[in-house]
């Protein structure tokens, strides 16, 4: 027995020290790697072991330093593949296999850019020619660190196919399809986005300025922050916070079950956040509950169950049965079909299990939207208070508001990936930037200097940076006074193209009225391809941009404004009447203007500005009027000018 033991043991001991050899994620199964770049190959094994690595017909050596850590570089590749990576280190063995060489782009920003096919535009007719052994993505998964990491939380490489690209990114698939297209090259996105993130999660101390007294202050900052809001929370929920969703019936009977005793649940308003009735900083998942009476008549039609927006994911059961539910799908209004069978004469019990991963919590939406509906159109409301409410499981909204903490994302979701040469930069951010003007009219140095950081991190001081700016949104204007916050955001975006190799996608001309997330996001992806194909790949005569201001002169009660990126002519958006300029004179009135094309400029005069001492166009957050394109149908870029 003792011999068997002492095996074990040394099994044990085997096992651990093979375990100590590995790749990071974002060298896995199915990884893209930069092409025309020396090749680095990195990962963790025994302190100080001799570390051997191949990749096809190219190899390579390292040793491990005290903590394990081991790096070494193979010559630079055409595009290519598929090869396979193998890592030896004494008797350990890893691989990542299925490896192509080609161009790996970053996807990083907010919501726009962490927006899925799935959910926008096109979605249908992308999915059905959707494979694609060349086009590869990897999700970064929301995380955050205090300190900059070498390795990321997760994240898997997906080959695109009907089953795995709805949940790419779609403005960077939109982006990759477009490049496949024109040049027989791998695409690799790596996407590392975060719905509502501010810029400065993303930078660095050094990008941000910050002394390590201010980076210290900060961290402290930040802790005390989670500690207060997760006793509160403690306080609220009377006890520990829940990290196992025991509704789900593992260890006793399912939530959804119509006899469950919900004596020790809570009333809750519906629709209402729980957020705003005494559940601030609440995230996870929440179980909702309320009954309803039905006639023999009323149960043998069936009906729709109406449920408002969900924020974020619900999942709906009527008597025990699963009736409907809808993932991330947080501004979308719910109609579930129940059928007669689902539904009882008396008594019936809705239940429904809402996960929020962030922000506001809970069914939400206008009171009209929360009913039951029969065959016919008779409707009768289930809003109210008459819902009960039990959290299962409580994340702190703490940590949902990390993409608000400086330096946060940096450290987890983009320092780990400076450790491979990129292609270029996608950028989709800004709208969490624009809440006060000086919030706007400062990001204009914090985007050059994230620029120019990640440049720097990444140790390519061309790295092409492409971004989105941001699309129409709010109601449009009354006059030219109605301006909002977001004119000034773009200005500070486009300030940006002052650096080399970077190029702005406007948007004007795709944004909604009443959502932040324009479902069009072909647009987007196919304007930053037609940048990178000009200047990465290499394509000539492409007119990258829309119109933009070059300079005016004023004389005879106008102003002429020359544009650049005209390409072959100026026009307007289907013909329409040219519109969105306004002069302001010497009285500091700005007045609606008109406009008329000119060649390669706009002449621009108003009655009530005899003296123009300004103009500007497009000053506005949803500028509707605003219509000025060249010949490719690309939106002039919105500007102002003393």
């Amino acid at each position: 027995m003792r011999t068997l033991l002492l095996s074990l043991v040394a099994l044990t001991l085997a096992s651990a020290a093979q375990a100590q050899l590995r790749l990071p994620l974002v060298l896995s199964d199915g990884a893209v790697l930069q092409r025309h770049h020396p090749i680095p190959v990195w990962g963790w094994a025994a302190p100080d072991a001799a570390v051997s690595v191949r990749l096809g017909d190219a190899a390579g050596q390292a040793t491990a330093d005290a903590e394990g850590r081991w790096r070494t570089t193979l010559p630079a590749r055409s595009a290519g593949g598929p090869v396979d990576l193998v890592v030896t280190s004494g008797g350990e063995r890893a691989q990542a296999t299925d490896l192509l060489v080609g161009d790996v782009w970053v996807l990083s920003g907010q919501s726009n850019m962490e927006w899925t096919l799935a959910n926008a535009d096109d979605a249908e007719a992308v999915v059905a020619t959707a494979d694609d052994p060349g086009l590869r993505h990897f999700l970064v998964p929301k995380s955050f660190a205090s300190m900059p990491q070498d390795e990321l939380a997760g994240g898997s490489w997906a080959v695109a196919s009907p089953e795995t690209i709805g949940g790419f990114s779609a403005v960077g698939t939109f982006f990759a399809r477009d490049i496949r297209a024109h040049h027989d090259v791998p695409i690799g996105l790596l996407h590392t986005s975060w719905g509502g993130s501010r810029i400065e999660p993303w930078m660095s101390a050094d990008m941000l300025g910050l002394s390590t007294a201010e980076v210290d202050a900060l961290r402290d900052q930040e802790a005390a922050r989670v500690d207060a809001l997760a006793a509160r929370l403690r306080g609220v929920l009377g006890g520990d916070l829940p990290t196992e969703d025991a509704g789900l019936g593992d260890d006793g009977p399912h939530w959804s079950d119509p006899d469950l005793d919900t004596s020790d649940w809570v009333r809750l308003q519906v629709p209402g956040l729980w957020e705003a009735q005494g559940y601030d900083g609440l995230d996870g998942v929440a179980w909702i509950r309320t009954s309803f009476t039905l006639s023999a008549a009323e149960a043998a039609e069936g009906l729709t169950l109406g449920l408002g927006m969900i924020d974020d994911s619900d999942e709906t059961w009527v008597n025990g049965v699963a009736v409907g539910g809808m993932t991330d799908a947080w501004n979308q209004v719910r109609r579930y079909p129940v059928s007669a069978e689902a539904l009882r004469v008396g008594a019936n019990t809705l239940t429904v299990r809402v996960t929020d991963t962030g922000g506001g919590g809970g069914i939400a939406g206008d009171a009209d939207l929360v009913y039951l509906e029969w065959p016919g159109g008779r409707r009768r409301s289930l809003a109210g208070a008459g819902w009960h409410f039990k959290p299962a499981v409580v994340r702190l909204d703490a940590d949902a508001q990390k993409n608000q903490v400086p330096m946060e994302l940096w450290n987890q979701m983009v320092a780990p990936l400076t450790a491979q040469p990129v292609a270029g930069v996608l950028w989709y951010q800004g709208e969490s930037n624009a809440n006060t003007p000086e919030d706007a009219a400062a990001y204009g140095a914090q985007f050059r200097a994230l620029i120019q950081g990640w440049r720097e991190a990444w140790n390519q001081p061309d790295l092409p940076f492409f971004w989105a700016q941001l699309a129409s949104f709010h109601a449009p204007p009354t006059g030219p006074d109605d301006t909002g916050l977001w004119p000034t955001l773009r200005e500070s975006q486009s300030a940006a193209l002052a650096l080399d190799r970077t190029a702005e996608a406007v948007l004007l001309d795709v944004g909604e009225a009443d959502d932040i997330h324009p479902r069009d996001k072909r647009s987007v992806g196919e304007r930053l391809a037609r940048a990178a194909r000009a200047m990465v790949y290499g394509e000539g005569g492409l007119v990258v941009s829309g119109p933009r201001y070059r300079r005016h002169t004023v004389g005879g009660g106008e102003v002429t404004v020359t544009f650049g990126h005209v390409g072959d002519r100026l026009g307007t958006r289907g013909g329409v009447p040219l519109g969105g300029f306004a002069l302001r004179g010497a009285d500091g009135a700005w007045h609606d203007a008109e406009a008329r094309i000119v060649g390669h400029r706009v002449v621009v005069s108003s009655p009530s500005v005899p003296i123009p001492v300004a103009v500007r166009y497009a000053w506005a957050d949803n500028p509707v009027a605003a219509t000025l394109v060249n010949a490719e149908g690309l939106p002039a870029a919105p500007f102002r000018a003393e």
